[in-house]
């Protein structure tokens, strides 16, 4: 059994997270983890639980917040690549 650091909850089904810098956390549910290790968008302030994007070592939740941002670098970023298949 492991208590979630997030919520103190005791479950035992609870999990370890290991980071890549070598901490390790105790959780009893993924939105406990969400909500302690997920990004936040450097713009929005929202967590950035998909892939988001990097802009000169900055992360945002997508496209148009790294644009937002970071007018002369985000413009690169597309939240897409491609044709619409529709």
């Amino acid at each position: 059994m492991g208590t979630c650091e997030v919520c103190k909850n005791d479950y035992w089904l609870s999990f370890e997270v290991h980071t890549a810098g070598g901490a390790v956390h105790v959780f009893d549910s993924f939105e406990c983890a969400v909500n302690m290790l997920a990004p936040v968008c450097e713009h929005c302030a929202t967590k950035i639980i998909g892939h988001g994007v990097e802009v000169s070592g900055h992360f945002y939740c997508c496209a148009h917040c790294a644009r937002s941002a970071d007018a002369r670098e985000g413009f690169k970023i597309r939240d897409a690549v491609g044709v619409h298949p529709g």
